[in-house]
């Protein structure tokens, strides 16, 4: 009996340290419920991590859906990105498919792709047509936008630096 007690309240300790230690990580940056649950699980039993998810979860320090909208902005305000590249990393840090296609509803890729563009326009001067399609499509390619998209915008973006 007296030795069940002592395993309940290293069970019931470990939980709390898996908890304490939950915290330290999201003390960082946000992060997604696997993101901690995989984390704890190098330190702790599987049981006392996820009972520490699940605590931190009531708790409001972890949510999945928060976590998606956060990344949204990050992304549109820092690194514009496509919507479909944006809901891509959002699945791959474990947010559920229907969390991460919550968060991309209403992006503007439009305008997404004409800011990323802006930003690289900085690196590609006095180049003649070909080299500055061929560079700035590979770049806005490279950040999920379509091939239609990205034609548009470096018309656009040429015509705005050299009014033709």
């Amino acid at each position: 009996m007296r030795w069940l007690f002592c395993f309940k309240r290293m069970e019931r300790s470990e939980t709390q340290r898996a908890f304490q230690t939950g915290l330290r990580i999201l003390g960082y940056r946000p992060r997604t419920r696997r993101e901690v649950v995989d984390r704890l699980e190098r330190r702790y039993s599987s049981d006392a991590a996820q009972q520490a998810v699940e605590r931190l979860e009531q708790s409001g320090y972890l949510d999945d859906a928060d976590f998606a909208r956060s990344w949204r902005r990050s992304r549109e305000a820092h690194r514009p990105r496509s919507g479909s590249l944006i809901r891509r990393e959002l699945e791959q840090r474990g947010v559920s498919r229907e969390v991460a296609e919550e968060a991309v509803v209403g992006l503007d890729e439009e305008d997404s792709a004409y800011r990323a563009g802006l930003r690289r326009l900085r690196r590609l001067r006095d180049l003649e047509w070909a080299t500055f399609l061929r560079r700035l499509g590979d770049y806005l390619r490279g950040r999920g936008f379509s091939i239609t998209l990205t034609h548009r915008i470096v018309e656009r973006l040429w015509a705005e630096r050299y009014g033709c």
